[in-house]
């Protein structure tokens, strides 16, 4: 049960008040002509040529109380809608006795929603206002709003200050967040066009977008812990989908040249500012080319979105200057190693040495490892985290790369990459395996080298490889997590920050 504090018993009280009079603190109608920056533009678009015309503009707005400056027998207020704010002059002596009432008798409040209906003018301020003969209430805020204060040092540093600085709180009340927060509503209205920007780059480049089943009776295409949940009716159990892969490949076997997906994924794992549970995928499969020409493809698609988001390909990340101008930097896993932390892994061509030899540069590693998971610790510990500007680490070990080609110079590595920017993995790209013996050879091997407890089992999927023996096309496939590439193009430090509801613990 709600138990209200004094400010919030005082709003219940106006709101019986209200009630008592006949006035009705949460109409069912609402009338509004013009968002609040169309009223203020319809009146500066007249104002140079004929100001008498553009103070006989009529409108009728509607939004919530930021500010209430009352002096006697004439009130200021200004309102706030998603288009922005615009003032609001009451004379009593202009209105309804009853409707200035509410401003008068201080039975409406900072936060209410309100709807004011008069003509625009320009006060003596020089401010462009409505000038309401109506005012009504709309919804009243039993709860006032959290306060944030900013206050900007001398080197420009803004510093808040308030009732709402808890991040946490921020999280698990974010409608609270974003309306008191215009910066964090930008943010979402950016992560929106960063989306659209890439699906209309893979429309105009002959994709078809499709969608493919969340819920899957044998989840695959990643390394990662599923969520399990239980089909009632069917009494069978299903995983909330890790990858979209193995699935869209299906599509290219069924006709199809280029398709992607652009949705939800669910990975029962641990959470840290670059990982939430569920989270946005992109991914694409194209047939007829590798993974060089995915390279080319993510290089224009991300500096598309990039330009939507800000205008420019160089950015600035949390300190850091970077630059999304192609062509970006490729080196192949076992150079940046090398260079790196002076291993060359394809020396010890057994999991015991390579794991000595990390422990000897004091790297510290969990025991056990096999060798190709070994070969991928010392690029998350060595090198991922001086990868700044974007970069595509080539080649990877076939032990850990189950639905990738071979590379021509040896069996050891096959036509995978990852690309890395900021110190983060950013995307994974693959020239696919599309020979049906190989994929059911590379499953068994990686169930050979699964232990138990590890999260990235890769059950051997039967009708995947069915699929493969009816002829899958020569293709190049790409996976990215779309939060992260939303971090970095509006500055955000936290995955937490660009997902509206991120998953937290039980609120105490």
């Amino acid at each position: 049960m709600w138990q209200p504090n004094k400010l919030e018993k005082e709003r219940v009280e106006k709101v019986e008040r209200l009630e008592a009079q006949g006035v009705e603190a949460f109409p069912r109608r609402v009338q509004r002509t013009h968002t609040c920056a169309a009223a203020i533009a319809a009146y500066e678009a007249l104002e140079p040529t004929d100001s008498e015309a553009a103070q006989g503009i009529e409108v009728t707005v509607c939004g919530r109380i930021r500010r209430a400056n009352l002096k006697g027998k004439i009130a200021f207020l200004h309102i706030e809608d998603e288009s922005g704010r615009v003032q609001l002059m009451l004379r009593v002596n202009d209105m309804d006795e009853a409707s200035f009432a509410l401003i008068g008798e201080k039975l409406v409040d900072n936060d209410d929603f309100v709807q004011a209906s008069g003509t625009m003018m320009r006060t003596k301020a020089g401010e462009v206002s409505v000038h309401a003969r109506e005012f009504r209430l709309l919804a009243k805020s039993l709860s006032p709003l959290p306060v944030i204060k900013q206050q900007t040092l001398d080197d420009g540093t803004v510093v808040e200050h308030g009732e709402f600085t808890d991040v946490e709180s921020r999280y698990r009340q974010r409608y609270a967040d974003l309306a008191v927060n215009a910066d964090v509503r930008d943010v979402f209205r950016k992560r929106a066009r960063i989306l659209k920007a890439v699906r209309n780059f893979f429309d105009d480049e002959g994709f078809l977008e499709v969608e493919t089943p969340i819920l899957q009776p044998l989840y695959g295409g990643a390394a990662a812990r599923p969520f399990i949940t239980h089909h009632n009716q069917l009494d069978q159990d299903l995983f909330l989908r890790i990858s979209f892969e193995l699935y869209l490949k299906r599509l290219l076997v069924g006709g199809y040249d280029a398709v992607y997906e652009l949705g939800r994924d669910f990975r029962n794992e641990g959470v840290s500012f670059k990982h939430n549970t569920e989270f946005t995928m992109l991914e694409f499969y194209k047939a007829y080319i590798d993974y060089h020409e995915v390279a080319r493809l993510t290089e224009r698609f991300v500096a598309a979105a990039a330009m939507e988001a800000n205008g420019t390909l160089q950015i600035n990340y949390q300190g850091k200057a970077i630059d999304f101008t192609p062509p970006w930097k490729r080196i192949t896993m076992r150079e940046a190693i090398r260079e790196a932390c002076g291993i060359d892994y394809m020396d010890y061509p057994e999991a015991a040495a390579l794991e000595a030899v990390i422990r000897a540069k004091k790297i510290e590693v969990k025991p056990g490892l096999p060798w190709g998971k070994l070969v991928e610790h010392l690029l998350g510990e060595a090198v991922e985290p001086n990868l700044i500007q974007p970069t595509f680490i080539m080649d990877y070990p076939r032990q850990i790369s189950p639905f990738a080609k071979r590379v021509d110079y040896d069996d050891t590595h096959v036509e995978r990459w990852e690309m890395y920017m900021a110190g983060m993995e950013m995307a994974n790209a693959f020239t696919e395996l599309n020979d049906p013996r190989d994929q059911e050879a590379r499953f068994l091997d990686m169930a050979k080298v699964f232990r138990e407890g590890d999260d990235d089992e890769v059950p051997l999927d039967e009708d995947y490889l069915r699929a493969m023996r009816y002829g899958m096309p020569p293709n190049g496939g790409f996976g990215m997590g779309m939060d992260r590439l939303v971090m970095l193009l509006t500055n955000q430090r936290s995955i937490r920050d660009v997902l509206l509801y991120p998953h937290l613990r039980h609120e105490k």
